[in-house]
């Protein structure tokens, strides 16, 4: 039995928290981690750059899937958010348990 994992990364933890709840709210997630602050690095616009993030994973059915990915793409903070998406087996019970959270 399959799920949908969706990734992403955020300025701050009151950020992602915030994010997170919309989308629970709206049942296109079923469960929502966030990790504790790591360093990106990256370039934009020509430039070397560096800032804390934290990382938000998001759990959902593949039939969710898109809807979720719409809403955290327009709610996103950043210009060109990193939004990944993976379809991920899991157990029979925990698969029940997340269609039933976004159904």
């Amino acid at each position: 039995m399959t799920l949908t994992r969706i990734h992403t990364t955020l300025p701050d933890a009151a950020t992602a928290k915030t994010l997170a709840a919309a989308l629970l709210q709206a049942r296109l997630v079923a469960c929502a981690h966030i990790a504790p602050p790591g360093l990106s690095l990256y370039t934009w616009n020509g430039a070397a750059e560096e800032s804390p993030e934290v990382m938000l994973w998001l759990k959902t059915t593949p039939e969710r899937a898109a809807e979720a990915v719409a809403e955290l793409a327009r709610r996103h903070p950043y210009d060109c958010p990193m939004i990944l998406t993976d379809t991920v087996e899991a157990n029979p019970a925990y698969v029940a348990w997340v269609a039933e959270q976004v159904a």
